[in-house]
């Protein structure tokens, strides 16, 4: 053999005898280790969807609004009792986006900076349970968030004392009303300290009231005023980042339904396809629904909030399914109905097509710059004619009907009627909708049609986000037609495909 060859030869064999040596030193290091994965924590310690400087323009807007005499301060969400994940209260995300428990936050309207309380370290909890923003991570916390103060509790006192005295400030912003946290709007909450003040042997106040009371004592010589009135307004505005989780809670919930329908079929109940529901969620790193489940069956829907049903459904029932997903604090809310069996019957097909008619023309009415009376207003132009020329198959349906109209003329003689509710950080979000539509506003429709003799009961929903280009009917992608929803409950869906079965 040549010397060349030989060398050649030489140098390809050292060569693979090195790629072998290297792929092999690979496999033993890999199987001579627990785990492949870093040992760095993988959870984002801040909101990687947000930057800073969208916190910082929401807490610039609050120092706009309180002026240069005040301060506000809030209070974030307790430590949940038991094994719960952690939720901030919407508030204090909104305007520090720190998901800390039991913190504070103080904006100050005369230096325009901020001040976040965190407790110390608890070195035993992080060691068990994950790292928590603390105290100790003043640093990290501000390169983090771009609030510019980190104090200790006792710093908080210290603090407020100091405010207390100074001459410059005057008034002390903070909210009225109860804490927003996940599935749990301003409405539930207020019904929620009801039914704490009915109860004659719980004298507690609740938490945002005593937290009031603490700082009337902790700075005496400051007036107390309401904080709500101005982060409600904010919140009603949404920003693009704050459209894009709303979007994909939206598109998410979608997927939710669609899949609900391909698994229905008579013997289906409520819990399974709640079950379908949280499987998308979950496979989407979705944790939290805005709100428990509303899937009734058949004359369940008549009670329209129910939702501890164990209905078996037949054919020949409706299925209604109002339902969220709660993505990183922003929710959605949809609302689809279909039959059992696949096809509407002819009373079903009657009542439902007309109603149909009757909520599209609301939807599509909805302009940018209108307010809801004109919206209203418009679109009971067309319904009146949708009204006149439906064929009903018994008084009692036309009755129904008819009533049906003539409450929503009487709405559109008020000024300040809604069409609907808000949707963002809450399902039922805060801030007035009683003004002219403006980009940035979500809202939803949900006109309620009953027969009250047979229990009947119809309800859509739609997601409606404006923006600069005009009104986006978002979820319109939803089949809401009779034709297409029937495809869909024909086909099989997830319980079809994945049966289970366990004997009792």
């Amino acid at each position: 053999m040549p010397r060349t060859l030989r060398l050649a030869v030489s140098i390809n064999s050292l060569f693979l005898f090195s790629v072998f040596f290297v792929f092999s030193a690979s496999l033993q290091a890999q199987s001579s280790s627990w785990n492949q994965s870093t040992l760095k924590e993988d959870r984002a310690l801040f909101s990687e969807h947000f930057t800073p400087a969208e916190f910082a323009e929401r807490r610039d807007k609050v120092y706009e609004a309180i002026g240069e005499e005040s301060i506000a301060i809030l209070q974030g969400a307790p430590s949940p009792e038991g094994y719960l994940d952690f939720r901030q209260n919407n508030e204090f995300y909104y305007l520090s986006g720190i998901e800390s428990p039991d913190a504070f936050l103080i904006l100050n309207g005369q230096t325009r900076e901020a001040t976040v309380y965190l407790y110390n370290r608890k070195e035993r909890r992080e060691y068990g349970e994950g790292k928590i923003l603390s105290f100790e991570d003043a640093e990290l916390v501000t390169e983090l968030s771009g609030i510019e103060n980190v104090g200790s509790y006792s710093d908080l006192m210290t603090d407020l004392e100091s405010l207390n005295q100074s001459a410059e400030i005057t008034t002390i912003y903070t909210p009225h009303s109860p804490y927003e946290e996940v599935a749990m709007t301003r409405s539930m909450a207020n019904r929620h300290i009801e039914d704490m003040k009915a109860n004659p042997l719980d004298t507690r106040l609740p938490r945002h009231q005593n937290f009031i009371q603490e700082i009337q004592e902790a700075a005496p010589n400051l007036e107390i005023e309401d904080l709500d009135s101005v982060i409600d307004e904010l919140r009603k505005i949404k920003s693009v980042k704050e459209l894009e989780l709303i979007r994909r809670s939206t598109r998410l919930q979608a997927e939710v339904i669609i899949e609900s329908m391909k698994s229905t079929e008579p013997g289906v109940k409520p819990y399974e396809l709640e079950a379908v529901s949280k499987y998308i969620y979950w496979k989407h790193n979705i944790q939290d629904d805005a709100y428990y489940p509303l899937i009734h069956v058949g004359p369940d829907a008549y009670m329209n909030h129910y939702h501890n049903s164990e209905r078996t459904a037949k054919a020949g029932d409706m299925i209604l399914m109002d339902y969220g997903a709660y993505d990183r604090y922003y929710s959605s809310d949809l609302g689809r109905m279909w039959p059992v069996n696949g096809t509407f019957n002819p009373v079903q097909r009657e009542l439902y097509s007309f109603y149909l008619k009757f909520y599209e023309a609301i939807l599509y009415h909805i302009k940018l710059g209108l307010t809801p009376q004109q919206v209203m207003q418009n679109a009971l132009k067309e319904i009146d004619v949708i009204l006149e020329e439906h064929k009903f198959s018994k008084p009692l349906y036309r009755n129904a009907a008819e009533q049906f109209v003539a409450g929503y003329h009487e709405r559109a003689k008020d000024p300040d009627m809604r069409l609907g509710h808000g949707v963002g950080m809450s399902v039922h979000d805060v801030g007035d909708y009683a003004v002219p539509i403006e980009p940035g506003m979500v809202f939803v429709i949900e006109p309620q049609f009953r027969v009250p003799e047979e229990r009947i009961y119809i309800r859509l929903e739609d997601m409606i986000i404006a923006t600069e280009d005009g009104v986006e009917i978002y979820s319109d992608f939803l089949p809401r037609d009779i034709e297409s929803i029937e495809k869909l409950v024909r086909e099989d869906g997830l319980l079809q495909k994945n049966p289970i079965s366990i004997d009792n």
